[in-house]
């Protein structure tokens, strides 16, 4: 049975963005953790703008130290001081990092623990790329696939120590991982990750292929973790307007989309759509558990097959713990590190 958050009723009538759905600060308040979070550390990635830099807005309410990446420097220290701009307490720092570079993500992750003496509460995997043209990253992977799944499994491998040595009883660590409806599209290709064998490249089949990457990597991280503290989820934050992951989308593709009054209804803004993300992870439903696959502030049912962009619920393949655990020792292999764990 699925758990469902006290949020449900104001999601049966959706009016798109700003309407009465949750935002990422109601998730605080509603949890009563303003200001209570003094102490703990968190760290987002891709938290400079969208969803992810409403993410930190919110969480930075909670008076917990937070730490946001992004590639772009000036971008980033323009975001933490409008950030810091909300006079709230607890440390807030943008520190820079590509994903697309395994030596620039664990370059980032040894400063990173330095700067926090070891500790870290919680991992938010939020940065991510889409629809670009076919690519490799600086380590020869698929761009998506390399971007938005090894870059932030390498992080995670970088800092698991840090995850279980910081968990407690009364506060144990979770790593949040987002994904989107676009899983829905693919699973792994596992005969073809890297999209190597010369078929027309599809921009967002190599998107959707990172995004069950993403949910197979929490639902494994509760697999192998949950048991030391640290919990593993998946979040789909929804369709959000004016996010520039969609940035590689043609206008006239996104004009055409949102011209739909259906998909227009079920579009949030960034504030809402930052909603599941932090509520996966601060809210108390998820103290002492994860491994599942959250939208709108509740668990996700499966999708039943609504063609219609944005149609809430996850495919079937997610549930394929068989592909998880292979896709988990095959990252280990292609990052180059300890099969073992």
């Amino acid at each position: 049975m699925s758990l469902i958050a006290p949020y449900t009723n104001e999601h049966r009538d959706t009016n798109g963005p700003g309407d009465a759905r949750p935002t990422a600060f109601k998730i605080v308040r509603d949890q009563s953790l303003d200001g209570k979070l003094s102490g703990k550390v968190i760290l987002v990635t891709g938290g400079t703008s969208g969803i992810g830099f409403e993410t930190v807005r919110a969480l930075h309410a909670t008076g917990a130290d937070i730490y946001f990446t992004g590639r772009d420097a000036k971008k980033g220290k323009e975001a933490e001081e409008e950030l810091r701009s909300d006079g709230k307490a607890g440390k807030l720092e943008y520190v820079e990092m590509g994903l697309d570079s395994l030596r620039n993500v664990r370059e980032f992750a040894a400063d990173f623990l330095k700067r926090t003496s070891g500790k870290l509460n919680i991992l938010i995997c939020n940065a991510g790329i889409r629809g670009y043209p076919k690519g490799k990253t600086e380590d020869g992977f698929e761009l998506h696939f390399g971007t938005n799944h090894l870059g932030h499994f390498a992080l995670f491998q970088a800092l698991k120590d840090a995850l279980v040595a910081s968990s407690t009883p009364s506060f144990r660590s979770r790593v949040v991982c987002l994904s989107a409806s676009g899983h829905r599209q693919s699973g792994i290709r596992f005969d073809d990750i890297n999209f190597d064998r010369g078929n027309e490249y599809q921009p967002l089949l190599g998107y959707a292929q990172s995004k069950t990457a993403n949910i197979y990597m929490a639902l494994e991280i509760e697999r192998r973790y949950g048991a030391s503290g640290v919990h593993g989820l998946a979040v789909h934050p929804g369709g959000i307007s004016g996010t520039r992951l969609n940035r590689m989308t043609p206008i006239s593709q996104l004009n055409a989309l949102t011209s739909d009054p259906v998909i227009s209804r079920r579009m949030k803004n960034a504030e809402q759509g930052a909603a599941t993300t932090v509520w996966a992870a601060i809210s108390h439903d998820w103290d002492n558990k994860g491994g599942v696959f959250l939208e709108d502030c509740q668990q996700s049912e499966l999708w039943n097959g609504d063609m219609t962009a944005l149609a809430p619920g996850h495919a079937a393949h997610i549930h394929d713990a068989e592909s998880a655990a292979k896709l988990w020792d095959i990252s280990l292999e292609m990052i180059g590190s300890d099969t073992s764990r």
